[in-house]
């Protein structure tokens, strides 16, 4: 194995003393684990796969928008960034960046709402937990082992990429309570600090490339987020100094700063919650009952702000929710079709089922389903209704 790298961060996360793999491998000679756990994540079907996945707009909507492979790109550039200057462990906060989003569904949150309403019978459906289903089962590369046999270090983040992870009324999703059993995941604690970057610098992403695509999209316009803390003065500020700029290039420079601001006021709250917690190392930032990774408090009213702003000029505007009732109703349909009549399956997703209408049909259903994108969701569709294209 090389040696690893010597960060400066005494919490950060050292490869050479990972909890190792559920199935025991030798060491890679050119690589250490978390650099492999990247590389492994990278060549996987599920993340090809995101090319064709709706971030916001749907594939065919526009060359211009983001898909989820090009908002996990971004995570992981912003995640390396933040990582660098704290000291932390750049590659495993790459790895879990380009992760995080691998159990999304096809149509983005649209088709995970009807998916979740469907599989409610079922065992339910969540996007998170598929994504721990495809790290470890559902992805078939290798002879020795389902899934990609990531470290503890790698799941552990993408499980709590959201923060601890506490039993509902009804219990954890079955796939993370069977998999915490045989190699605990210690759900209840705060994540290693690389997954905390990793999950701050999705937030990142987003937030400001949803105000990009939104732009783009005609959805709002500049003087709409005049009131918006942060992006109003910034976007003001750009038009103020450069007068004649296109618009293209103007919102490229008002978004980069956003981000920029963003990143710079992570760094500051960080550095101080660093300093005093005094953790020497990933263990003891997982015993801390509060993050250490995080915006200032007034960033992080602005940044409530700039989602509900979002949320309601962008997420709810008629155009996005015709885009999302249409998916939602090829998600629904599909599966209804599919969970009667397996024989419609491929053969190799057709073996898993046990009968119609049984939980583990429903499962097979739902992970064919989900695995898919926009673009084959929607020829699935034509294929088996008939519906012309």
């Amino acid at each position: 194995m090389i040696s690893a790298p010597q960060y400066t961060a005494p919490c950060a996360s050292n490869p050479a003393q990972s909890r190792g793999r559920l199935h025991p491998e030798p060491e890679s000679a050119t690589r250490t684990a978390f650099q492999r756990d990247r590389d492994r994540i990278i060549h996987c079907a599920a993340f090809r796969r995101l090319e064709y996945k709706t971030q916001v707009f749907v594939y065919h909507e526009g060359d211009y928008y983001r898909t989820r492979l090009t908002h996990s790109l971004e995570t992981a550039q912003i995640a390396r960034s933040i990582c660098r200057v704290l000291g932390l462990n750049e590659d495993l906060a790459e790895a879990l960046a380009l992760a995080h989003d691998l159990g999304h569904t096809p149509f983005g949150h649209a088709g995970e709402d009807a998916l979740r309403e469907v599989m409610a019978d079922y065992g339910g459906f969540d996007h998170n937990t598929q994504t721990l289903r495809i790290l470890t089962q559902l992805e078939e590369r290798y002879a020795e082992f389902d899934g990609l046999n990531l470290t503890w270090e790698a799941l552990e983040g993408t499980v709590k990429h959201n923060g601890p992870l506490l039993p509902a009324p009804d219990g954890l999703p079955p796939a993370i309570a069977n998999y915490n059993e045989s190699h605990d995941l210690e759900l209840a604690s705060y994540p290693g600090p690389e997954a905390q970057v990793a999950a701050i610098a999705d937030d990142i992403a987003y937030n400001n490339h949803d105000v990009d695509d939104g732009l783009r999209a005609g959805l709002f316009s500049f003087e709409d987020m005049a009131d918006v803390p942060l992006v109003g003065p910034v976007f003001a500020d750009v038009r103020n100094t450069y007068p004649d700029l296109d618009q293209s290039r103007l919102v490229h420079e008002a978004v980069r700063r956003m981000i920029g601001v963003m990143v710079d006021d992570i760094l500051t709250e960080s550095r101080s919650r660093l300093a005093a917690a005094s953790c020497t190392s990933a263990a003891e930032v997982r015993a801390l009952d509060h993050p250490v990774i995080a915006f200032s408090e007034a960033m992080a009213a602005n940044d409530r702000t700039l989602k509900e702003f979002l949320y309601r000029r962008m997420y709810r505007h008629y155009k996005v929710n015709r885009m999302a009732s249409k998916a939602r109703r090829v998600v629904r349909e599909l599966f209804q079709l599919f969970i009667v009549e397996p024989e419609c399956l491929p053969d190799d997703w057709r073996e898993r089922c046990n009968g119609v209408r049984s939980v583990e049909t429903a499962r097979a259903v739902a992970d064919y389903i989900a695995g898919m994108t926009d673009r084959f969701a929607f020829l699935e569709y034509q294929r088996l209704f008939d519906v012309p294209s």
